[in-house]
């Protein structure tokens, strides 16, 4: 079957392999800073219908790899009667409707094969090729899928988990214990000081790359508590005037990122060797390289430097 092109905003292809005219508008609206959203168009549901037609799209996963065909810069989602003539097949999870079209994540076996024509690919390395509806949709999948296999057993007393009739969920037929997809909270905070931003770099990043403060919310935090606390502890300093900016949905594993801007209130800047490689308050026209444009932090400090360069005023 031929696949369907698109055009993204910056005129790349986009490629998909549905073949229906409605998937097609819903991905030709897709907007940058939509990333790892709920796509427009899309409708989500845990409730099937009576019968899955055949071209409904298969998002599955062999561990933490998506079944993917096309070429490496243009890759297609297998629908589910491709699937089938695959011999490749397991639980149906049923995720809603994109533009009309079904949607389901399936956890396929370890020892799943690769069949000719077809890999095994990592999100990631999807980021700017998959058209952004359906990457949002497979990270929504690949998060569905991870729970499943993460949830087979009861966490309580250790019997087989069922699937709950009527909702997304997990249920222990000895002691009834219920268990949901898990969610992580973790908030992320720009701190700005004047016309200053700060940004610091993880030693797992890039050379060269910063990013906008984050860490994960404990147990009995606020999410206004967390920022205060991890930037006490990444960077030894106080912050005041905390503004919610944006979320954004991040499957790695399970991730909801809440971004922030702050005000920089006190200390002296002292970063944990630990976790921070370096921290460094930039100007606003003089911010270094930056993460990817799939990542709320980009949106963040993007949208933070254009009102201190709009606070400002002309240069000169």
């Amino acid at each position: 079957m031929s696949a369907n092109e698109n055009y993204s905003r910056s005129g790349r292809p986009l490629t998909y392999h549905c073949g229906i005219a409605a998937v097609a508008r819903s991905l030709a609206t897709a907007e940058a800073n939509d990333s790892m959203h709920t796509p427009e168009g899309f409708n989500p549901s845990h409730t099937p219908p009576a019968t899955l037609p055949e071209e409904t799209l298969a998002f599955a996963f062999r561990d933490d790899k998506i079944l993917v065909g096309g070429p490496d810069d243009a890759p297609v989602v297998p629908r589910s009667s491709a699937l089938e003539a695959l011999a490749l097949d397991g639980l149906r999870h049923y995720l809603g409707e994109l533009a009309g079209i079904a949607c389901v994540a399936i956890p396929l076996p370890a020892d799943a094969p690769e069949p000719a024509g077809w890999r095994y690919a990592g999100l990631r390395s999807l980021f700017f090729r998959l058209p952004e509806p359906l990457l949002a949709i497979a990270a929504r999948a690949f998060q569905v899928v991870e729970w499943d296999r993460t949830h087979r057993y009861c966490g309580r007393c250790g019997t087989p988990t069922r699937n709950k009739e009527g909702e997304r969920a997990k249920e222990c037929p000895a002691c009834g214990y219920v268990s949901y997809p898990r969610v992580t909270p973790a908030m992320m905070v720009l701190i700005t000081r004047g016309r200053e931003i700060l940004l610091a770099r993880a030693p797992r990043f890039p050379p060269g790359m910063y990013s906008a403060l984050a860490g994960f919310v404990e147990p009995g935090e606020t999410i206004e508590d967390c920022i205060r606390r991890e930037v006490r502890e990444e960077v030894g300093l106080e912050v005041g005037d905390i503004r919610y900016f944006a979320s954004q949905s991040w499957a790695f594993p399970h991730s909801l990122m809440i971004a922030f801007t702050a005000e920089y209130a006190g200390g002296e800047l002292r970063p944990d060797e630990t976790e921070i490689a370096e921290a460094r308050w930039f100007p606003w026209n003089a911010v270094p390289n930056l993460p990817p444009s799939i990542s709320i932090s980009r949106r963040l400090i993007e949208a933070t430097v254009a009102r201190l360069a709009g606070e400002a005023g002309p240069i000169g």
